[in-house]
């Protein structure tokens, strides 16, 4: 009798909790910088490896050129989710198109385009992302492309295997059958059945844009100062881990609270959307 009534269903509190600690980080890095005197640019030689203080309105102390943590900190967080965000939504265009199109035509065209993204697989992609950071002279926008272009893979097979299922049901029969192009049938039938999984599996890609966009900064080979991001704040800390830990592990909290928080609400929506889970074994 409870098997209509999971719809609608709140929001698990997992779910709701998770949503509200990246609203909250995302709210702080988006207005905090403006509420603070200092800026992240300003190298104040007098108060280098400042421990965190009142005095100063230096919350997080500052680095080893006397800038303000606090607002590189908040700053650089707001790149590292802008960088995330926009190379997930990239990966999300180009996986769902390309799997989609394989699944639903299938046939050889699915096989050929499926070996192609095998093959892709077997490639060394972060050397093949240096090598692209390295020819067009580390542009910010590229680092956008290098991540969603490693990401889509994964989208790519994920949806190709929800197509093959989808494209056997009566309502594509029916848009085949009265003439509707293969494209239409595509965009307008299949990827709106797509939305559960492909949301889900997005917040599960995003903390690998993360940690994609930290590692290459990492290496020097994301952003460039005065731009800052978490990987470059991490990287920058290393050096004076023992003389100023704070540089090193405030940005790595809050680097650890993003990929957590987004990994946990990964979860909770594949628990939300899985309806076999949320069923009763008397239902």
């Amino acid at each position: 009798m409870n098997t209509e009534r999971s719809r609608g269903r709140p929001l698990p509190p997992l779910v709701r909790s998770t949503l509200a600690v990246l609203l909250a980080v995302m709210l702080v890095a988006l207005l905090g910088p403006g509420l603070s005197p200092n800026d992240g640019v300003d190298a104040r030689f007098d108060r280098i490896l400042s421990p965190p203080s009142l005095d100063g309105a230096h919350y997080f102390g500052t680095d080893d050129l006397g800038r303000d943590l606090f607002v590189r900190t908040l700053e650089g967080t707001r790149m590292t989710l802008l960088v995330a965000l926009v190379a997930s939504v990239v990966s999300l265009v180009i996986g769902v198109l390309y799997g989609a199109t394989a699944g639903f035509i299938g046939g050889r065209i699915d096989a050929v385009m499926m070996r192609f993204v095998d093959s892709l697989y077997a490639m060394p992609f972060i050397f093949l992302v240096i090598l692209l950071m390295v020819v067009f002279e580390q542009n910010f926008l590229l680092i956008f492309v290098a991540i969603g272009a490693v990401n889509w893979l994964d989208m790519a097979r994920i949806v190709r295997g929800q197509t093959l299922s989808l494209k056997e049901r009566e309502f594509v029969a029916a848009a085949r059958l009265i003439g509707v192009p293969t494209g239409r049938i595509i965009l307008r039938h299949i990827a709106p059945n797509l939305l559960g999984i492909v949301l889900v599996y997005l917040t599960l890609t995003i903390p690998q844009a993360i940690l994609f966009e930290s590692f290459l900064s990492f290496l020097g080979l994301g952003l460039q100062e005065p731009d800052a991001s978490l990987g470059t704040l991490v990287a920058g800390g290393v050096s004076t881990l023992e003389t100023a830990p704070w540089v090193l592990l405030i940005p790595s909290s809050i680097l650890f609270i993003l990929l957590l928080a987004f990994n946990f609400l990964g979860d909770g929506l594949r628990d939300a959307t899985d309806v076999r889970a949320r069923r009763s074994p008397s239902s």
